[in-house]
Parts: C-alpha cells; structure tokens; sequence
C-alpha cells in the first residue's frame, strides 16, 4: 500500500527491510538517524499524543518547578512542553540513557525557537534525581524498565510530584483477554502495512522488541500509580494497544 505519509527529506526506516538475525532492538546511532520516521509509522496516535502532551503541560506547569522528560529519545515530547510551559520560571530536563539519542536531541533543541532551556542529561532515569516537579513524561519509555524497577520508578516521581502536580505516562500495552489481544495485534500490524512496513520488517522488528519492551495491562499500571501515590489515573488517549496516561496528585 505504500505509506501515506512520508515527510520530504525525513531519513527513512528500512532497519528490518532485509532478512538478519535479529538480535535485541538497541536505541543506537542508526535507530537515532530513522527515528521520527520510525515512531511515527510504528506507534498509532504519536503525532496525536506529542501536541496533547504541550496543552497538558500548559494547564499543569507551575512557576518555581521542575518538569520532566524521562526517556526522551529525540526530544518531541520535550519540546511540547517547553512550549506548554511558556514564559513560566520553570526548569525542564530530558533524560536518555542512549548517548546517540541526546545528541540528536541537542541539535532539535537548538533548532526551536523559545526561550526556556533546557537541560539534557545522559544517564539511566532510574538514577536521575527527580524533585519538586509540577509534569513529569514518560512517553513510550516504562515499557523498556525491567519490571521489577518500575514500582520503585514510580514511587519516586509520585513522592517527588508537588500536590495537583501530574505524570503523563504513554505506554504499549497488553490486554487481558487472548481474543482482545489477538485483534489489537494484527490491527497494529495492519496500521504499519499501511505505513509502507513490509511483512518481514514487522516481524524482524516484532521479534527484537520482544526481549526489551515488555508491556503489562492497564490494570497494573493503574494499581502501581494509585500504590505510587498518585490520587486520580485516567486513560486520555488510546488507539489500538498503545495509550496515554494521566496521573495526578491530589493537592
């Protein structure tokens, strides 16, 4: 079908285009060079959630604090909110762990025309100091936390979340019933044949993914965020098995 889509001069996704042994999928230089293009024809509803996550900001950043993005890969979602922060006195910080990543990500930064700056730190964000924040974003990045550190993850930002402060949390996930499940996958696969992804390219890519992103229901992720301390999760986005989330504390 071909995609319907495709952005002049945006670097095409062909990683998985030809038969390899596919090892585990790596946020490395050559992922960093494909990503917007990657993201865009993978995830349904990106190009939907990056612009929501500003007007979100908008309404909950607060003068004096902190704003977070954690796992943020090229920096869409941190530039949504620096502009729904605005001419507020706020600090935001964007966090990745892959060094190819935020160097990408500083070239944007540059690019964008607003004042606010920002700070970009290259370190796991299960070790980046989290205080006084009115927004926090994880977009598309809890999934890729060992399971066994993401309790610990949340507790920190809900601790660290000032009261009616909140977290937008934007995740793949699983669906407790095998026939949800079965119909949700093949209608993601579909959204990608119509994005120009191959049958071996969703497959190879399927298969990489498999041993790093590992999605859980929206009920867990409900029960971790109440447990964190957040007072109210709601689902404000879905399309297909990818949604977004948002916690807030109570004041």
């Amino acid at each position: 079908m071909g995609d319907r889509n495709k952005k002049p001069g945006q670097a095409l996704d062909r990683l998985f285009a030809n038969e390899r042994e596919t090892g585990e999928f790596r946020f490395d230089t050559s992922v960093a060079r494909v990503f917007p293009d990657m993201i865009r024809r993978s995830v349904p509803g990106y190009t939907t959630i990056i612009p929501m996550i500003e007007v979100i900001t908008e309404q909950y950043a607060r003068p004096g604090s902190y704003c977070y993005d954690l796992g943020c890969s090229l920096g869409a979602s941190t530039l949504a909110m620096r502009h729904g922060i605005g001419d507020r006195d706020c600090t935001l910080t964007g966090v990745d762990n892959s060094a190819a990543m935020i160097e990408r990500c500083e070239h944007y930064i540059a690019l964008d025309d607003h004042p606010l700056p920002v700070s970009l730190r290259c370190e796991d964000i299960l070790d980046t100091p989290i205080e006084n924040a009115s927004v926090t974003t994880l977009n598309f990045t809890l999934q890729f936390v060992a399971p066994d550190r993401r309790a610990e993850l949340m507790g920190r930002i809900a601790s660290a979340t000032l009261p009616g402060g909140v977290l937008i949390l934007s995740e793949k996930i699983r669906f407790e019933s095998d026939t949800e499940q079965s119909t949700q996958t093949q209608l993601h696969h579909e959204f990608k044949r119509a994005n120009g992804y191959s049958d071996l390219e969703i497959s190879q890519k399927r298969s990489a993914l498999e041993q790093v992103l590992i999605p859980e229901t929206l009920a867990e992720h409900r029960e971790r965020l109440i447990n964190a301390g957040f007072s109210q999760v709601m689902v404000w986005y879905q399309c297909f098995n990818f949604v977004s989330m948002l916690a807030i504390k109570s004041h």
